[in-house]
Parts: structure tokens; sequence; C-alpha cells
């Protein structure tokens, strides 16, 4: 029976909640919802995987005006990945309604077809700060009329940087609207953030102990040796050999370093930072998420808006340079009911940063003796599955349904061993079990996926 009981939510969206699998609002949303369903100012803190996203998104459709088709809703956001995750999040939860237009404007893409996709109008823009004022400044968005105003993971949006561009968002928008704040942690700028661009908000915290049902991470740290990390990493990965594992590094070059390591090792792992265009960036993803790479080693770039939501392992090649950081990296793993465990190295030069950690959260940080896993020999695994590369996409309108129906009709393959598949303008993916590879490889490469031959190739970590 249906549990998503929240004051003033229509039927259409209860009915569409439980189409979705949500059965009982998390926390922040039974805290925050009826808020901001009411149209008040929130500030909400809680912790990476409590369920942010709905507690906003349920609101935005829900108080739309979908007869007048202008943005009522905007959502900024610190990295394109979040931005991906929170508009697929929306356009789900906008099947409640008919017929709401969702738009994501992110930096890394041309802004050619972004202007034509926002020259037809929408109810709802998603985006990082940059790419949203690059717009306001040409004049192809304009935000008369916005209603809702949402800062998703505020505290990692004025840690990159994003002040300025926010600020000038904000600006350029009414001034009787709602805003929303949502954030992992705290810090005066966020609050004096708040001060500056809401009305009397309601607060919204919630305690990691009333969180304590839903993820379980336990947490291990190793003081190792300075420049034995690497080793000691090879040898954590051959002990615990997980399907996916999230390595933090504190640069671009300290993650290059790791992967080429690992990879030698023979290790399948990819890098993720900045200095990567953004196809690549996207490919990596999706090898990532299908479970096709099991390593990846990326920069705090990545400590937001990954949609994983089984990451049972997440390293630190050294302590993050903040306790808020290191919350934010370590909320990775643990989520959506699952244990997962936090594993962080440090050498003696970096023990304050453990210090500094102890002193936040108040009780002794008790590592271990990373000798141990220096003595055990890399012993790398085949990842569970393999990405193939499809040349055909939305242009040709291909559908997840089109290469499931190839998989699994023409091919012959069991539905199960087809895992997910990414959709893009002139490609798609489909993620394969390993052990059929090489057959369903062939199968796509001689049969027909809506009457047409599309070439098709296997993807890997650096290809």
């Amino acid at each position: 029976m249906m549990s998503f009981q929240i004051p003033g939510l229509s039927q259409a969206m209860l009915d569409n909640l439980g189409n979705l699998g949500f059965s009982q609002p998390t926390p922040v949303q039974q805290q925050a919802l009826p808020v901001v369903l009411a149209g008040q100012d929130v500030i909400a803190m809680a912790r990476t995987g409590s369920g942010k996203t709905a507690a906003f998104g349920i609101g935005l459709v829900e108080r739309l005006d979908v007869r007048r088709f202008s943005v009522q809703g905007l959502v900024l956001c610190p990295t394109r990945e979040l931005a991906d995750q929170v508009a697929r999040a929306i356009r789900e939860l906008a099947r409640s309604r008919h017929n709401v237009k969702v738009l994501t404007l992110c930096g890394g893409t041309p802004i050619g077809p972004q202007i034509g996709s926002l020259s037809h109008g929408a109810h709802i823009v998603v985006g990082t700060p940059g790419r949203v004022k690059d717009h306001l400044d040409k004049g192809t968005l304009t935000l008369d009329r916005l209603r809702t105003l949402v800062l998703d993971e505020a505290d990692r949006m004025l840690d990159m940087g994003f002040e300025e561009a926010v600020n000038a968002i904000v600006d350029r928008c009414p001034e009787r609207r709602q805003t929303l704040l949502f954030s992992a942690t705290w810090p005066d700028h966020v609050r004096r953030l708040s001060e500056r661009y809401q009305r009397d908000p309601v607060s919204v915290t919630v305690e990691e102990r009333a969180e304590a049902a839903a993820p379980a991470i336990r947490e291990t740290f190793y003081e190792v040796a300075e420049g034995q990390e690497q080793e000691a990493l090879a040898g954590l990965l051959s002990t615990q050999r997980p399907p996916s594992c999230l390595v933090f590094c504190a640069t671009r070059q300290q993650c290059d370093d790791v992967v080429l390591y690992l990879t030698r090792q023979g290790f399948t792992a990819a890098a993720l930072h900045g200095d990567m265009d953004q196809k690549d960036r996207d490919q990596v993803l999706i090898l990532f998420a299908s479970q096709s790479c099991p390593i990846l080693v990326a920069t705090d770039v990545a400590a937001r808006g990954l949609d994983i939501d089984d990451l049972p392992l997440v390293v630190n090649m050294e302590p993050a340079r903040s306790p808020e950081t290191h919350t934010h990296r370590i909320g990775r793993t643990g989520r959506a009911g699952n244990e997962g465990l936090a594993v962080t190295f440090f050498s003696p030069s970096r023990a304050h940063k453990i210090a500094r950690l102890e002193q936040a959260r108040g009780y002794e940080i008790e590592p271990l003796d990373g000798g141990a896993l220096l003595s055990v020999k890399p012993t790398p695994w085949r990842p569970a599955r393999v990405t193939l590369c499809i040349a055909g996409g939305r242009k040709e309108k291909v559908r997840p349904g089109d290469i499931l129906g190839a998989l699994t009709g023409e091919a012959g393959l069991p539905g199960d061993v087809v895992g997910k598949i990414a959709i893009q303008d002139y490609q798609s993916f489909v993620a394969v079990d390993s052990a059929v590879a090489g057959k369903a490889l062939r199968r796509l490469e001689e049969g027909r996926i809506k009457g047409r031959r599309f070439r098709v190739r296997a993807v890997s970590p650096g290809l």
C-alpha cells in the first residue's frame, strides 16, 4: 500500500511516486516537503544520498502552472554530472503532470543547441552557474516569471568558486520568489548566502543518527609511509575486489599517476578530472556506471552527482583538505540501504589533517598499520560487464527498448545479462555480462536495430 503521505500532494503525484518505487519519505523529505509545498523558503542540511532531490523536485513539479510555458523553476548545481542526475529525477517526478518540459544547461557542451531548445520554452531549467549566466547574458534565458529558485549542494558550489556567478543569477531573479537552499554542510558562507537571498527560511536539519538506518558506512584509516600509497591501494583493491570503487585524489596529475600505476598492475581503471574533454568524461562515467570499469580515480569534481547507488568502496589517497570535503567523499558509499567501506590513506606528514577531522567529529581516530596491505600481491580481476558502443542514437530514433530487443530477440540473449543502456544524440551504449560480450557484439554487428545496421564496438577505459 502506498504510504508516501505528505500533506498537500496531489493524487497524481502520489500515484507516480508509487510507480517510481517511493514507499516512505526520508527524514529530509518528511520535514522539507510540507514547507516547500506551502511556498516558503527552506534551508536544508542533510548528507549526500538522503533524498534531497525529491525533497525539492516534488515541490517544483507540484507548484508548476503547466499552462504557462515559461521558466518557473531554476535549479543550480555545482557540476554537470549532478545537473544531469537532478534533471533525470525531475523528469521522472514530472510524469504526474502533462507536458512538463525540463531543460539542462551545462558547460562543456555546445551552446547552440541549448539556445535552440530555449527558444521553444521550458518549465524547469537545471544547470551549472557558469552556463546559466552565459544564457542570461545573451538574453536566451529570461527569469521574469520564475517562481522557485533551488541552490543544490550550495556548499560545494561556493567551494568551486561559483559565488560570483550565483550572485549574478540571483540578482536577475524576481524578488517575489521561493528560494530553496540544500547543502550537505552548513559553513559560514552558506549561512551568509541564505541571509542575503532568503526570507525567513525554515531550517531543516537531518542529523546523522536520524539517517543511520539508511546508509551504513564503515570507515578505516591506514597510516603508510610517504610514497607507498599506490602500493597500499593495489593491496586494498586485491583484498576487497569491489565491482565498483571510487578513488579520490588531490590533483589531476595524481589521478593520472594512480591510473597509470594500476593499469600497469593489470587493473581496469580510468581517471575523471577537469583536464578531460566532456566527451571523454561522459564515456568514463558510462563505463563506471555499467561496471565495465570498476575503478574510477577522480578529483573532487566527482564527489557529487555520480548516479551510482551501490558503490561498495570509496578510497581517499590522502586526507581531504577539510572535514566537509571528507564527508562529501565518503557519502558516495553506503547509499540506498547498502553497506559501504570508506578507506583513507595518510602519511605522517599529513597527520594534521586527521587531527582536524578528529576535532570536527569530537572523537579520536585509531588508524591501522598500512604495512599489511603492502604485502598483498596485486590481483586484478575481470570487470563484471563489457560496454558496447552503437553508432546510432536519438537522432536515428534509437530507443533503449530497440537495443534490448535486438539483444534478447535476434541475438537470443537472456534479459538478465543486459545492463545499463545509455542513449546519446549520435551513439548509444549498452553493458552486457563479460561472459557473453563477444556473442552480443557479433549479433549486433550482424543484426539490425530499427531495421538498420549500425557499427558496433567494445569500449574500454583509455580508448
